[in-house]
């Protein structure tokens, strides 16, 4: 944890190895690193405000070794937080959740809670839009799923269904998110081609 100003630390730099670098998504960013970057970004282009949502947790032991710093050495969830992502673009809420996968034949649903499934269906219920966010690590590929569209997978694992989703399957009937170098993760070109009929 690194309260009080929320901010993660970045891993020191490692040696260099001498290997070649294929693609900037191969740099050592995770998913999650891509798309702050890429919501700090829309938000300084005023496209959109999206914020990552802060864990709730409740500090229990708080150690001061000089007046000015504390540093939090006890601390628990204070409850299950919903899902990663939640913001407004072009007047509608959006609310979605970002994982990351190094299978490459498919996505397991275990990567999913039931309190996420229920607030995402939540959200759309209210005319809000909620996905979710794939990446495909060992192919540098990201995906969108619409929460409609994760759905009948869910709940088919409960009835003898498969507990996961293939790889061809989200090739099939999620959408490819183009990586660019200031929008790392541009999944609102996406939210504008499928809720805003934009190309």
């Amino acid at each position: 944890m690194n309260y009080p100003n929320g901010q993660k630390k970045r891993p020191l730099k490692k040696e260099n190895t001498g290997m070649k670098i294929n693609n900037y998504s191969n740099r050592g960013m995770t998913l999650e690193e891509d798309i702050n970057v890429t919501n700090e970004y829309y938000l300084e282009q005023n496209r959109a405000v999206v914020h990552k949502k802060p864990t709730p947790i409740q500090v229990v032991k708080v150690h001061y070794p000089e007046r000015s710093a504390a540093v939090i050495t006890e601390a628990y969830y204070k409850r299950a937080s919903t899902t990663d992502y939640n913001g407004l673009y072009r007047g509608k809420y959006i609310d979605f959740e970002a994982k990351e996968t190094k299978n490459k034949t498919r996505f397991p649903l275990a990567n999913i809670h039931e309190h996420q499934i229920v607030h995402m269906e939540r959200v759309i219920k209210h005319g809000g839009i909620s996905f979710i966010i794939i990446r495909f690590s060992s192919f540098s590929e990201t995906y969108l799923l619409e929460i409609e569209k994760l759905l009948p997978f869910w709940f088919e694992q409960f009835h003898k269904g498969k507990k996961s989703i293939s790889y061809e399957i989200i090739q099939q009937e999620g959408h490819l998110i183009p990586l660019k170098y200031q929008a790392r993760v541009d999944y609102l070109s996406i939210i504008d081609q499928l809720y805003f009929n934009e190309e």
